[in-house]
């Protein structure tokens, strides 16, 4: 960039002059990150760690701290998040974007392997007591936060292992149980009590805890399921996606018989037909729209492809045909895709006298689910989901999230527990409302020079052989990466918006203009003076990261 300075005296005071200056961006990752985590941090962590004097296994450890600031469930989240944190990566364009989902993985893994506590910050003991129903991710991430706060914290949950929907819906070969039990626990043990086998509406009043604790959070999930509502659907071998899966993770034998037909097109019916696969069924899902409107995460959509699902598009159940009390097939009706309903998808439309039958012993609905109000009708309002403010707050003193608010992914949960906790904290101690952090302006497209960064194999999660998948059904298909790999994979990383040491800007800076920071850490390496700078735009063009920027000033 050229500049208006013609000479080496400084402009007049009301001359218009042009500089460099630091400006820390929002990078693409983060700002996709429903939790809005701090990926570049972390991973900017490992990737330099050497800069910032820490050995690989100690960079480990401080990249674990820094995601647990507002995730302390990494290694679930790294094995079931869907990353749309990924999907923009800058990095995508060149040789594939970072594997954060498999990175979080790892860290989570790493901190289970050497029983690394959560930390909880030395702050004041307020006299408040929470009351929290429900131990799903939100309620987890809720209780979580507000222990960190100083608050007495009791879980209230109606089974006996703490987990919500995470536990019960998601199969073993996804997500181990002994994972989620550690990071569970680990959260617990930071002084969270809980009632273990209480049902909230049923064996205690709300009412009656509302008068216990000072402040309740709502986590109730949404476990619920609906029905189909067709001829035969009511008798033996019709099942809910949930009810299945819940008994697949107790190990109860539903005896599904040979020919499963399973109903829906949501995660919830991907993991019923999976397991029922690893029940050697032969199974079909149903699917009222097309392919590309599955709300499933589409590499679980592949993998169940890969397994032997057969899937059918465009078609709608209208009644199961029995024999007895036995089903024999289930007969369905023939879509097409119509006008746009309110939620903006496309409607399906049966196409008239286009009927079929499919033989089946087993019909496995996952249709929709819901919460369940019983003893808790008045917090609904007579809708289906809670409807509160955006911060999570339902009425006085009662936050609520998770999918008790509408369905959503356990990172969604997550965010949702941080924030009510935030808001909540700042109810009780009287202090202003908390806001998310002023976005930072995001990355411009093309502010990050991606040819400046070399090519760097993308580091993934090995997976055990397909031929292993059905025949051990409990394995877990994806390995986590090795400590060689994470290393590689972070460095990776293009820290977008924010300075890496790449030291382009101290060696162009014909001014010397920038001198080194002691004591650097991640994003602060060197400091600019701004009266050396002759705003000649040499640092700007040269900055890879899009970190430096000009600044206007008179």
């Amino acid at each position: 960039m050229s500049s208006t300075r013609t000479s080496g005296a400084k402009p007049p005071q009301q001359a218009f002059w042009t500089h460099a200056q630091q400006l820390e961006k929002l990078p693409p990752c983060q700002a996709q990150c429903p939790n809005s985590g701090d990926i570049r941090g972390w991973l900017g962590i490992i990737a330099q760690h050497e800069k910032i004097g820490l050995t690989l296994h100690e960079a480990y450890d401080k990249a674990w701290q820094k995601l647990t600031e507002l995730n302390p469930l990494p290694a679930t989240t790294g094995r079931i998040c869907p990353h749309p944190c990924e999907d923009l990566c800058t990095r995508s364009d060149k040789d594939g974007s970072i594997s954060i989902n498999a990175m979080e993985r790892f860290l989570g893994d790493w901190a289970l392997s050497r029983e690394l506590p959560l930390s909880a910050p030395d702050t004041p003991q307020y006299p408040e007591s929470i009351g929290v129903i429900g131990s799903g991710p939100a309620s987890l991430s809720f209780a979580y936060q507000m222990v960190r706060r100083g608050y007495s914290v009791t879980l209230y949950e109606k089974h006996d292992l703490p987990g919500g929907m995470l536990r019960h819906a998601i199969p073993d070969y996804r997500l181990p149980r002994d994972v989620l039990d550690a990071e569970a626990q680990r959260v617990l043990d930071l002084g969270i009590s809980i009632v273990r086998n209480v049902e909230v509406g049923s064996d205690i009043p709300f009412k009656d805890l509302r008068e216990r604790h000072t402040l309740m959070f709502l986590g109730l999930g949404a476990q619920g399921a609906r029905d189909l509502g067709i001829p035969g659907e009511k008798g033996p071998g019709v099942i809910s996606g949930i009810t299945y899966l819940r008994q697949r993770k107790q190990r109860i034998d539903s005896h599904i018989g040979e020919r499963v037909v399973v109903i829906g097109g949501g995660n919830t019916a991907i993991d019923a037909a999976r397991s029922a696969r690893r029940e050697r069924a032969e199974v079909s899902l149903l699917y009222r729209r097309g392919p590309e409107e599955m709300p499933a995460a589409v590499h679980e959509v592949e993998d169940a492809h890969s397994e032997g699902v057969q899937f059918r598009f465009l078609v709608s159940p209208t009644r199961i045909i029995r024999e007895g009390t036995d089903i024999r097939q289930i007969e369905i009706q023939k879509m097409r895709l119509g006008d746009v309903d309110e939620q903006g998808r496309r409607r399906p439309v049966p196409i008239p006298g286009q009927l079929q039958t499919l033989p089946a012993d087993t019909v496995i609905v996952a249709v929709s689910q819901a919460p369940n109000w019983h003893g808790m009708d008045p917090m609904s309002d007579g809708h289906k989901w809670l409807r509160t403010e955006e911060d999570g707050k339902l009425d006085d003193n009662i936050f609520a999230g998770g999918d008790d608010r509408g369905p959503g992914i356990a990172s969604r949960a997550i965010a949702q527990g941080r924030l009510a906790a935030e808001a909540a904290h700042a109810e009780l101690r009287g202090e202003p409302h908390p806001r998310e952090a002023r976005m930072r302006e995001a990355v411009r497209a093309g502010a990050v020079k991606i040819d400046f960064y070399g090519g760097r194999q993308r580091q993934c999660n090995l997976r055990h052989p397909q031929e292993e998948w059905l025949r051990d059904p409990e394995l877990e298909i994806e390995q986590t990466m090795s400590d060689a790999q994470a290393c590689r994979e972070s460095a990776r990383c293009m820290s977008c918006g924010l300075c890496f040491d790449c030291q382009q800007c101290f060696m162009y800076c014909n001014a010397g203009g920038f001198t080194r920071i002691e004591g650097s850490r991640p994003g602060h390496y060197f400091a600019l003076a701004l009266d050396a700078c002759e705003g000649c735009g040499k640092c700007i063009e040269v900055c890879p990261c899009g970190y430096l920027e000009i600044r206007d000033s008179g």
